[in-house]
């Protein structure tokens, strides 16, 4: 029975800890699959902010970790102009005839 309540006592107090790295783990997946679409590390940022602060982060929610209490926001790195669409994107075909 003793080593039942040592068991019980080690997950109590190391569900803290397994509950942070499944967010990084989280964070880390997810930074993988944005590098393998081809965007370069340092044009992106990942941040791990708690769900209420998710919409003041200024990015996009990409993910969620520790049982949805916490958002994994992405964030473009560049300037503003880096962000919009170039204005010649498209075909001359695309363009509207005169």
């Amino acid at each position: 029975m003793k080593g039942f309540r040592w068991i019980l006592t080690a997950l109590v107090v190391a569900a803290p800890l397994a509950a942070q790295a499944s967010c990084e783990t989280v964070k880390a997946d997810i930074n993988q699959k944005i590098i393998s679409n081809g965007v370069p590390a340092s044009g992106f940022s990942l941040e791990i902010v708690p769900n209420d602060q998710a919409d003041q982060a200024g990015g996009q929610v990409v993910g969620h970790c520790e049982n949805d209490s916490q958002k994994i926001v992405y964030k473009r790195n560049g300037t503003e102009s880096d962000t919009a669409e170039p204005a010649s994107t498209g075909t001359s075909q695309d363009a509207p005839s005169s």
